[in-house]
């Protein structure tokens, strides 16, 4: 029925296409949202952070005492400890008005925590004074942003070394400075900071460690870097995003479901004399199943192939510094059996319409 039916063949999988593309766009969103909001833990080279209690996600809390990094120093395991400083930035554009970015103190020449993915400039520009990295995606609200142009930030004239693509996180873009400029522009005191990242030695533990760190600063929350990249993907997760993000991806194979569904009942009662016929000759209602599956696993394969086909496109068309959308290897394997299992359950109401199906019928 599927190939000698071909407005319904390309009708059906029009559907499937549809749904892997709606749903898989949703995932890819969520996922780049948990990106962008766990960048600095996956690409700050720590293994260890180490924040004030009751931290969720990487943001501006209280400041942690000295001895929270002293101790870091000290404990057996670590192969360096770093403080980082965290805060809100506002930048004078020439025209008027500000722009806001989130400004990450770093200690050179480790520097934990970044910068990365730069593509203009470098790093190393960080050492020279009153220096900050900016998001390119920033250069035409900041009147033409250029390497070496001087922008005021918290009230303080600053120069451009570097430009980086994709720091921006759900938010304002990270902007970059040694940590001891970006306590100034801060005003965070000196001695203060707002986490400790901590890299171990290449035989140690982290888990180790960690449990070791946790004992000798109790008043700090401590976390494996996996650790902290969970905790904000759960907090994120508990908001709004997890429930629109998903309910909109669920609403995508629930669109699939229903177009495989009608479309295989209505080929069968289009088709209902043929398989009638079929039983008259002495096919089971199982044999008939087996071709109906058979169907609605070609549906299924046929359009998870060309929506992930479509989707790839789409994120690549969609990919920006301020938009992420990603989809994980794991999402694109798993598609073709989603899909595929959703295209089974929707055969099983073409099913019922064959197992009512009497072989007389063809000599009425």
């Amino acid at each position: 029925m599927m190939l000698h039916d071909r407005v319904q063949l390309i009708a059906t999988t029009c559907g499937v296409v549809f749904a892997v593309v709606l749903s898989t766009q949703q995932l890819g969103i969520l996922y780049g949202l948990f990106h962008k909001n766990t960048m600095l833990i996956d690409n700050g080279g720590a293994d260890i952070w180490m924040m004030p209690r009751g931290t969720q996600l990487v943001q501006r809390g209280s400041v942690l005492p000295e001895s929270a990094l002293t101790q870091a120093r000290a404990t057996p395991g670590v192969l360096v400890a770093e403080p980082l400083v965290f805060g809100p930035g506002s930048i004078a554009r020439p025209e008027g008005g500000t722009e806001q970015v989130i400004l990450v103190g770093t200690a050179l020449p480790n520097a934990l925590g970044g910068p990365w993915n730069i593509v203009a400039g470098q790093a190393s520009a960080l050492y020279e004074p009153d220096t900050l990295t900016f998001e390119v995606a920033q250069r035409d609200k900041l009147g033409n942003l250029n390497l070496g142009s001087v922008r005021e930030v918290n009230g303080r004239r600053v120069r451009v070394g570097a430009f980086t693509w994709g720091l921006v996180p759900f938010g304002p873009a990270y902007s970059f400075a040694e940590i001891g400029l970006a306590r100034d522009l801060t005003s965070t005191a000196t001695g203060r900071f707002h986490f400790v990242l901590v890299r171990v030695l290449p035989d140690a533990d982290p888990d180790e460690v960690v449990a070791e760190l946790q004992a000798r600063v109790p008043e700090v929350q401590v976390w494996t870097s996996q650790q902290y990249h969970d905790t904000v993907v759960s907090a994120l997760l508990a908001q709004q995003l997890g429930i629109t993000f998903g309910s909109s991806a669920a609403l995508g194979l629930f669109v699939g479901l229903v177009i495989v569904a009608l479309s295989m009942f209505s080929s069968v009662v289009d088709h209902q004399r043929e398989l009638g016929t079929l039983k008259a000759i002495g096919c089971r209602t199982r044999d008939l199943a087996v071709m109906l599956f058979a169907q609605a696993v070609m549906y299924g394969l046929i359009g998870s192939v060309v929506g992930l086909a479509v989707a790839a496109q789409l994120t690549a068309f969609m990919r920006s510094p301020n938009l992420a959308v990603m989809l994980p290897i794991g999402v694109m394997v798993s598609v073709p059996f989603v899909m595929t299992a959703i295209c089974l359950v929707s055969a099983t109401l073409a099913l019922n319409r064959i197992r009512k199906l009497e072989p007389g019928m063809v000599f009425r």
